[in-house]
């Protein structure tokens, strides 16, 4: 499987593959000056979008939660609707800030002698219900499940009396409450002649007749995020991933060692499913790096692991899950082994495609695209960081070699996304016979640093065979020919379930792109 193969074009009959995606800039939240500091706790860790699209959530290093909601077809029915009556639809989707909450705090444990971080690890949306959001939010050991509805607030219209009635109103009101006389139980006054009031006030006849009751002049919405639940005290080790069953019903947390399965209803008990500590710990040999539930079958379960390797589990064979069903892993070649060959094997994150059949994993160097009827090997292999294997002793000094990239597929399963350093992504079309590879740049200018795809085509050997595809890359530095900038790192990136959408954070910032 050599990087540099002849295209052998795909199988007869068959299609060509389609254009690339022409991206371009949409929104920008939280854009930044140039030159202005960012803080730490306004830095983005986690992206996700609810199973419509119409809603987005973004977690920060602070513990906060921030959500978005569409508006280009919210007051206009549902997409399909639109499209029905050739409605002319946005050519992208079009996002405002909703609200915001403060999910975590943080905390320490006082027996392990631990601080524990309000940075947000992980969310993901639930099913919503009676006009609420649903969603689940994790730090390193404590998961909180929320509901955000709108909640009604009365406004109580003033009350219609002439202004220099409305004066002797407030005196009245005031005298009332800092008089020290005493009140007889009926309400009189003992020391006050019928008909006159504190101060020296008198009562005209027959009372105050513009005075009229207090009416409710309207009802202004406000949204209120409620904690529902807390899923407390069952990880050891930090939590890396939560994923929700597609019964709607429970969902999984994952630490380095063990893997848990949860009611949502049930905030004080959790199931073990997956236990990798060894009765000694010098034997351990792997940890688990990512989880995630079969988008339709809620009986299977993927997890991947700093070796390099993903195992598909079925919850029905045991209570424990120890023996996997599957294993999909890639060996390595012989004699290619080094230091720093487990290191970058760690997968960092695996996500289903929508269909199910096919599995998406991102280690430090590349994406790849597994077949779940096939575990020999991935079906393709795109190449996000291989100019920088020659610097893989900086990189291991400088810790950037542990750092942790999402990946992301696209609804129609038709194209992948991760992303990379100096605050790029990658784009790249996992159709057989496309040598789709786009290279963008989170800010308003994505193609500002774009760079051609290699002269040379990707191997492609039919429709599910295994195929390699180069990233727009240059050895050691940019297409502009700058050095590449390890301090702004894309980490985290979603894509929208039913568009070519993107959002994508880079420090402090979320940015959207659609093509």
């Amino acid at each position: 499987m050599g990087n540099g193969a002849e295209d052998e074009g795909p199988p007869v009959g068959s299609s060509p593959p389609p254009p690339p995606l022409e991206w371009k800039f949409s929104q920008v939240f939280g854009e930044r000056a140039a030159g202005e500091e960012v803080q730490e706790v306004d830095i983005i860790s986690a992206i996700e979008f609810d199973k419509s699209g119409d809603h987005l959530a973004t977690g920060d290093r602070g513990g906060r939660v921030v959500l978005f909601e569409r508006t280009d077809v919210r007051n206009l029915g549902s997409r399909k609707d639109l499209e029905a009556q050739d409605y002319p639809i946005n050519r992208h989707p079009e996002f405002r800030y909703k609200t915001e909450f403060q999910s975590h705090e943080p905390e320490f444990d006082y027996l392990k002698s631990l601080e524990i971080e309000e940075k947000i690890n992980k969310i993901k949306w639930c099913q919503a219900a009676n006009n609420g959001l649903f969603l689940l939010s994790t730090n390193d050991k404590t998961i909180k499940y929320w509901k955000v509805q709108e909640k009604k607030v009365k406004k109580i219209a003033e009350m219609n009396v002439d202004a220099s009635q409305a004066v002797q109103n407030d005196n009245i009101a005031s005298s009332s409450t800092i008089s020290p006389r005493g009140y007889l139980p009926n309400g009189g006054c003992p020391e006050r002649p019928h008909g006159r009031l504190n101060n020296e006030l008198s009562m005209p006849p027959g009372g105050f007749p513009s005075l009229h009751l207090p009416v409710v002049t309207s009802q202004e919405t406000s949204l209120i995020a409620r904690c529902r639940r807390t899923y407390a005290h069952a990880h050891d080790y930090h939590i890396n991933s939560i994923s929700n069953n597609s019964d709607g019903e429970t969902f999984v947390s994952a630490d380095d060692l063990r893997i848990n399965l949860w009611n949502l209803e049930i905030s004080n008990q959790s199931f073990n499913i997956v236990d990798l500590k060894p009765a000694n710990m010098e034997d351990l040999t792997e940890v688990i790096t990512s989880a995630e539930f079969h988008p339709t079958h809620c009986n299977m379960l993927a997890y991947s692991s700093s070796k390099g390797s993903i195992r598909l589990i079925d919850l029905r064979q045991s209570a424990l899950c120890d023996n996997h069903s599957k294993m999909f892993e890639e060996h390595e070649a012989p004699g290619s082994r080094s230091f720093f060959t487990e290191i970058i094997a760690s997968i960092s994150d695996v996500k289903f495609a929508k269909d199910g059949r096919h599995i998406l994993s991102r280690d430090y160097m590349t994406l790849k695209l597994w077949d779940i009827n096939m575990e020999s090997g991935p079906v393709a292999t795109f190449q996000v960081h291989e100019y920088l294997r020659p610097k893989l002793c900086d990189l291991y000094e400088n810790d950037s070699i542990f750092d942790k990239f999402d990946c992301c597929l696209s609804g129609d399963g038709l194209h992948v996304a991760t992303g990379s350093y100096s605050n790029l992504f990658r784009v790249f079309g996992c159709i057989p016979g496309s040598n789709e590879a786009t290279t963008l740049e989170a800010s308003k200018n994505p193609m500002r640093r774009q760079v051609q795809p290699p002269s040379r085509p990707a191997k492609s050997l039919g429709s599910f065979t295994r195929v390699v595809r180069r990233g727009a890359e240059s050895p050691g530095v940019e297409a502009n020919g700058n050095s590449y900038d390890f301090t702004t790192k894309l980490l985290h990136l979603a894509w929208h379930p039913t568009e070519n959408s993107i959002a994508c954070a880079a420090m402090n910032s979320l940015y959207m792109y659609s093509a």
